[in-house]
């Protein structure tokens, strides 16, 4: 019952009666409006659901309790952060509730990516066993429409959460910072995805929608309902990216330890930089998308239907110039995990480590220069495909520095005969990273991508893209940094198996994804003529799905079981250099009960005498 009590007093759970609430409060402001004007007010009224649907998001904010410190400044009452469980409850209480803890926020940022990525997973087994065998079997096309939409749109969205942990939980004590700059800024960068997820998911009980996770215009101006709340759904997780990006940047600029000047920050702090600019800045872009879409569907304005003189090519831009440097925002910080945790199992200096850390920067730079090859297909102006076509060429050269430098720092090191699971989700990752980055070029050139476009050619890349610069990576931080976040060990039983059933089910995944685009397979489409053979590798395709599903519920019980049964971690498991490493499992509330300072390299590994951190000795105190 104590248990229970908790769960229904919780921040999570009030917010989500506030988000009701406020839903409730702003449909019937429009129906009200439409009242005193003698109007009726259908059920699901189109322009009523979409100002419930923003009504409800501040509805959870204020019933959370995530604007109470700055209500409170707004009429002149002094705010202090509260650090801690609530009072008389126990600690895991924190992580239902409004925290500032940058450690359980990220701590929050992971569960929540991880509840994500198992339902949108879950999308894609359902139109998976659909697509094993062609005809319809048991979908209609309206439900494989929305499914595979969801899927897309879920996925990304646990993605970003996933990159949330990281950053939240490593970057501050990766550079000695005791939190983020500002940790009230930093929980509703995260309390605001929760009513935006809950919006996309909403979307698919008012009609669903049937335009992919793109939304395209126009398109998206004919789809069912539940493509207005997808678009708002989609704004409201962009303004916390935007927000979490600010408060990224701004503490890695100013809370940086004692000597640690750029060039000695771990490589994942650069990657969640380079993230970050992104972040703060493409997003803007879509958000305008959206916005513009949502105008013109429930005001009647008009900006992208060519009938009332709108340009639908204008979307396409707009979308784009957000959506493939996002892809980045994705894999930098997974690609900067490969890059950390190479030199410390392979007892080495980190190859390169400078022209490791600005090709993070180069990635995010060229990505900003590379949209409108999504657009070879849509109309585009020739004399803007080539120039677009050599800009999206242009990014193989500094993500070629960063495969140079994992192989150089293999090279010769003292890799264990026997690899953890960290550093094997480490070689999956590089293994499918590459099959993604060699088939990427080929939609990059005209020729090529004018018979590629919208095949499944370009599924298997993507999926090749996201599983080895995120996916992978993602798990092995989980499973590297579990001992940090709960003082335990896991089980690495479990964690060997997890890896090895999802590494080649992947690969049957994804290559198989790309033969059926070669051989004609449309994506986006719920059927295929069984002449084109192949149903086979769709079946295999299938069975290879459910394997990682499986492989990732096994991980989930690891990490249960594992927090109760496991024996206590020694404080440095995997003799790290760095500072998190040297500090007690558990974390201290503010980290370094004694600030540290930076007086070595972060990879010098088996170089005799080498120091990265020390603490700074307490003045002494006067008579």
């Amino acid at each position: 019952m104590r248990t229970l009590k908790i769960l229904l007093t919780s921040a999570l759970v009030k917010g989500l009666v506030g988000q009701a609430v406020g839903w409730a409060l702003g449909y019937s402001f429009v129906a009200l409006l439409r009242a005193l004007r003698g109007l009726p007010t259908p059920w699901l009224y189109e322009p009523a659901v979409a100002f419930g649907a923003i009504i409800s998001l501040l509805g959870f904010l204020v019933a959370a309790g995530v604007l109470a410190d700055w209500l409170r400044w707004i009429v002149g009452k002094k705010t202090e952060l509260k650090h801690g469980a609530p009072a008389g409850q126990p600690g895991w209480a924190r992580y239902i509730n409004v925290d500032t803890n940058h450690k359980v926020i990220g701590v929050q940022y992971a569960i929540t990516s991880i509840l994500l990525l198992l339902v949108g997973g879950y999308f894609a087994i359902v139109f998976r066993i659909e697509l094993a065998q062609p005809g319809m079997q048991w979908l209609t096309n309206d439900e494989f429409n929305t499914l595979f939409s969801a899927h897309g749109i879920v996925m990304i969205a646990g993605i970003l959460l996933g990159v949330g942990a990281m950053v939240n939980y490593l970057v501050p004590l990766m550079i000695g910072a005791p939190d983020m700059a500002f940790p009230r800024l930093n929980a509703f960068s995260y309390w605001v995805t929760i009513p935006s997820a809950v919006i996309i998911l909403m979307g698919m009980a008012v009609g669903g929608w049937d335009t992919g996770w793109v939304g395209y215009a126009t398109l998206s101006l004919k789809a069912p309902l539940g493509v207005v709340l997808f678009l708002l759904g989609f704004w409201m997780n962009g303004f916390s990216s935007i927000a979490s990006s600010l408060n990224m940047l701004v503490t890695v600029t100013t809370m940086r330890a004692k000597g640690m000047t750029l060039f000695r920050m771990p490589i994942v702090v650069w990657g969640s930089i380079a993230a970050s600019i992104i972040q703060l800045t493409a997003t803007q872009t879509v958000g305008v998308a959206l916005t513009l879409t949502v105008a013109e569907r429930v005001l009647g304005l008009n900006f992208f239907d060519p009938v009332g003189g709108g340009d639908p090519i204008l979307y396409q831009h707009l979308f784009w110039f957000y959506s493939h440097p996002v892809v980045y925002v994705f894999v930098l910080p997974g690609l900067g995990v490969i890059a950390e945790l190479l030199p410390v199992f392979a007892r080495k200096p980190l190859f390169g480590y400078r022209w490791v850390a600005l090709s993070s920067l180069g990635i995010a730079l060229v990505g900003f220069l590379v949209w409108a090859h999504h657009m070879f297909t849509s109309g585009m102006d020739d004399a803007l495909r080539v120039p677009f076509m050599f800009s999206t060429m242009l990014v193989a050269v500094p993500t070629g520095v960063k495969f140079f430098s994992w192989v150089a720092t293999m090279w010769e090191g003292k890799l264990p005969k026997n690899p953890p699971t960290p550093l094997l989700f480490v070689f999956g990752a590089i293994s499918i990273f590459l099959i993604g980055g060699v088939t990427g070029p080929i939609l990059g050139t005209i020729p090529t991508d004018l018979h590629l476009h919208d095949s499944y050619w370009i599924v298997g890349h993507f999926h090749a893209t996201m599983f080895g610069g995120y996916i992978f990576p993602f798990f092995a931080a989980l499973y590297y940094w579990y001992p940090k976040v709960t003082g335990r060990m896991y089980k690495e039983s479990l964690g060997k198996l997890h890896f090895w059933l999802m590494l080649p089910a992947f690969w049957v995944m994804s290559i198989g994804q790309m033969s059926v685009g070669l051989l004609g397979m449309r994506r986006r489409v719920a059927d295929y003529d069984p002449a084109l053979g192949i149903t086979t590798t769709h079946i295999l395709i299938t069975l290879a799905a459910l394997v990682i599903g499986w492989s990732v519920l096994i991980m989930i019980y690891n990490f249960i079981a594992s927090a109760r049964t496991e024996p206590a971690a020694d404080t440095n498991p995997w003799g790290s250099r760095s500072p998190e490493w040297q500090i007690p499992s558990p974390i201290p509330e503010f980290n370094y009960v004694t600030p540290i300072e930076v007086v070595g390299e972060p990879y010098d590994y088996g170089l005799a005498g080498s120091v990265y951190t020390r603490t700074i000795a307490p003045a002494p105190s006067g008579d």
